[in-house]
């Protein structure tokens, strides 16, 4: 591997550890919030219960977000100077804001949120844990202005190599910015909504009948079962987006070898970039024109009429299998409320139990497989139509980009095992002590 692709690998690196933490604490932040405030307005001690587990949660995935983002933003500087260089004007004030107006805001009130339950009223209590969620929120905002400007650039102008900007609306509201950021804050609540009935779902099986457990697994069932359907709109709505703005994304993602009419829609193939064909291919006639055009002989750009094209099987697999992870969420979301509205909390079989604990971390797989086709399919662009990933690369040398990037990934392995075995392990004290696994009243059918 040469240095420009191992600087790719250990960027990716950073932003895929990374981003697992704020995609929960996005979510997680607002359903605190919900759950304070319930507390609030019913006084019942469940709610109350169910918060002081989950902000434990919080804080633990608060504080491996923000040092993950630490060491992301010193790639930067080691391995990618071209980047601000040519378009620090527009990316160095856009991370500014995200730290001035988010990040501020988050650390001022999580110290409230979390150690000023007993020295502060329960309004002004709920108040500091909107704030907190809200500056997560507009964190997201900001990050995702800048990636989303990096996808669809506009508002600005270039002179002697460097982006100067003409108009901040413009830079800020990209054409793609709305769809992304919806997309995102849906992903975010997904995989919370799957974290937190998988961790409630483990917590039955091994006895706990408290009232906190239920209400935590109907909340989080009935929130993915309601934001799922909204994500594939927004996901159908995002793909025309990228139709229109990266067409060369679209047609790698299909796997469209040739332009043509009435492009069908390829389930599952081999795509071979040297014969520039799909080996056993499994598809749908004339669906992806309609999926995307919404003609069923609409035209659909191929991988011929793009000079400078992305890979395609990273994004035509990694498009699928966050497809797949978000049927299957959808499916499994919808037959836990079917029963809950049936017959009650009761209703769930150890086996479908089993089955969301299995799921827990499953909104990490979508987001990774969502976030590599997105990143992967601007290729070979930083800035797409400006600014080239290898003209933006540093010298550093191959040898020192491996042996760094060897030390991430070992890190990354172990934060990541050490913050699963922690969420269990709080799950598992907070668990009575009388309870035990053969408590739970349900069948296995």
């Amino acid at each position: 591997m040469d240095a420009l692709l191992l600087a790719r690998i250990q960027f990716a690196a950073n932003i895929s550890f990374h981003i697992l933490f704020p995609t929960i604490s996005i979510g997680l932040g607002w359903l605190l919030f919900y759950f304070k405030w319930q507390h609030l307005k019913t006084k019942l001690p469940h709610w109350q219960e169910a918060y002081l587990f989950w902000v434990k949660i919080f804080a633990l995935t608060f504080a491996l977000g923000v040092v993950s983002g630490i060491t992301m933003s010193f790639q930067f500087g080691t391995n990618w100077p071209g980047f601000m260089k040519t378009v620090g004007n527009i990316a160095g004030p856009l991370l500014a804001y995200e730290v001035l107006t988010a990040f501020f805001l988050e650390a001022t009130f999580l110290g409230i949120m979390l150690f000023g339950q007993q020295r502060v009223s329960a309004r002004v209590h709920l108040l500091a844990t909107f704030l907190v969620a809200f500056g997560t929120t507009i964190s997201a905002f900001w990050i995702l202005a800048l990636n989303s400007w990096m996808h669809t650039p506009s508002g600005y102008v270039v002179r002697e190599g460097v982006a100067h900007v003409l108009d901040w609306w413009q830079v800020i509201f990209n054409p793609s910015l709305p769809y992304r950021l919806t997309h995102m804050l849906l992903a975010s609540g997904l995989t919370v909504a799957f974290l937190v009935a998988g961790i409630s779902a483990w917590r039955k099986l091994r006895g706990d009948q408290s009232q906190a457990v239920h209400i935590t697994l109907k909340t989080s069932l009935w929130l993915a079962a309601c934001l799922i359907p909204i994500q594939i709109l927004v996901g159908d709505l995002h793909g025309l987006n990228t139709l229109k703005y990266q067409p060369a994304k679209i047609a790698a993602i299909e796997a469209v070898w040739e332009t043509e009419r009435g492009a069908p829609l390829v389930l599952f193939a081999i795509p071979n970039s040297e014969t520039r064909q799909n080996d056993f291919a499994i598809s749908i006639p004339k669906l992806a024109s309609l999926i995307l055009t919404h003609d069923a002989n609409g035209l659909i750009q191929g991988l011929d009429n793009f000079a400078d094209a992305p890979p395609v099987k990273p994004l035509f697999y990694g498009f699928r299998i966050m497809v797949g992870v978000g049927v299957l969420m959808l499916l499994a979301s919808w037959f836990g409320v079917w029963q809950l509205w049936r017959q009650g909390v009761n209703a769930l079989s150890c086996r479908y139990m089993w089955l969301l604990v299995g799921m827990t971390f499953s909104g990490w797989v979508a987001t990774l497989a969502g976030w590599y086709v997105t990143e992967i399919g601007r290729q070979p662009y930083l800035v797409y139509g400006l600014l080239r990933t290898a003209e933006a690369a540093s010298t550093v040398s191959q040898g020192n980009i491996a042996l760094s990037l060897v030390l991430y990934l070992t890190l990354y392995a172990v934060l990541i095992v050490a913050y699963i075995k922690a969420v269990f392990y709080l799950a598992k004290k907070a668990i009575p002590a009388t309870s035990t696994p053969s408590e739970v009243p349900y069948d296995s059918q």
